[in-house]
């Protein structure tokens, strides 16, 4: 599929990057990746992981800028859209920001495929996305509709726009278990509340999801990997068995469960072996037997959340992939 094609991948120095890069010059021999961030510290330090690779360059810019991303997109087949302001207690403190990256931003992530032409475009979402209660998970649904809609947008162009939709990202930069870990040896870990669930997904399952949405889309699917939850008082206690844990209340813009999929997208909603797919309800498109492949409509009602999911994440197989992701966790 990417084989002697061109990749950009916004925000690409993130925890995302770290693992779609690496990952996909393995398994395809893409003429180019290219990473596309504005932080030139976090470029400099990724470069030196690829160094002698002519098939990964590097350039510096930020989606809000429309210009610089239409430089960048030059000779470019697909677009991993990866950039996010994501960490929820700073997008509610600072929501002009949040706005110009997730929804701006997209806006012209959308305009500039279009306009030169990209084949396809996946963007990335978040579990927030779905019923959201933070401005991070507002924006993001905001996005995921611009996206979608893209596709109408897009015209004769033919640019092709989907989404993947996955929860908390296991080790990544400013997760709970690099948290828990930098603080384990106080003997007290802080828990927002003791009833509190979330999804688990590791780097490279993000990143295979990423690879099905590219080969199955047809434009406008919102694509929801099936993974495990956890109870987060479950997580401290595989992460420090030692460790008091202390009940501190929820923050800002934070949910006692997270969802991937309403009830309301139920009536549109497709089961598969290792995904769901949310089609759009716009221009018959849920309807669409292209889209719709050997997916099995969902019950009415049907949600998908961190409470009610039919999978948990044992404390064995959590310690397994900690001992086995040691040396990076935190670190991408």
């Amino acid at each position: 599929m990417f084989d002697g094609k061109s990749i950009l991948v916004t925000g690409g120095t993130g925890s995302f990057g770290h693992a779609f890069v690496p990952m996909t010059l393995e398994k395809y021999n893409p003429r180019r990746i290219i990473v596309f961030s504005r932080d030139e510290m976090k470029q400099w330090e990724m470069a030196k992981l690829f160094e002698g690779d002519p098939r990964v360059r590097f350039f510096i810019g930020d989606v809000r800028d429309k210009d610089r991303l239409y430089r960048a997109l030059d000779g470019v087949d697909y677009v991993v859209h990866a950039a996010a302001t994501k960490i929820v207690p700073i997008a509610e403190y600072n929501p002009f920001e949040c706005v110009k990256t997730n929804i701006n931003g997209a806006m012209n992530v959308i305009d500039a495929c279009i306009d030169h032409g990209i084949e396809s475009c996946v963007a990335l979402s978040t579990d927030k996305a779905s019923s959201p209660v933070n401005l991070y998970g507002a924006t993001k649904l905001a996005s995921d509709k611009l996206f979608v809609s893209g596709n109408a947008y897009s015209g004769e162009h033919g640019t092709n726009f989907s989404v993947v939709r996955y929860g908390n990202v296991m080790g990544s930069r400013g997760s709970v278990i690099p948290f828990f870990q930098s603080i384990k040896e106080s003997g007290v870990l802080p828990i927002t509340d003791d009833r509190m669930t979330r999804f688990m997904i590791s780097l490279e399952d993000a990143v295979k999801l990423v690879w099905h949405a590219f080969e199955d889309m047809i434009g406008g699917e919102i694509y929801v990997k099936k993974i495990p939850s956890m109870k987060v008082t479950d997580l401290a206690r595989v992460v420090a068995p030692e460790a008091e844990q202390k009940v501190v209340g929820i923050r800002p813009g934070e949910k006692l469960h997270e969802q991937m999929i309403g009830s309301e997208d139920s009536f549109h909603t497709y089961e598969y072996d290792e995904h769901f797919k949310i089609l759009p309800s716009i221009n018959g498109w849920d309807h669409c037997p292209e889209r719709i492949k050997d997916g099995k409509l969902v019950p009415e009602g049907f949600t998908y959340s961190s409470d009610n999911n039919s999978e948990w994440m044992t404390d064995a197989e959590l310690q397994h992939w900690i001992e086995h992701n040691r040396d990076r966790i935190g670190k991408i």
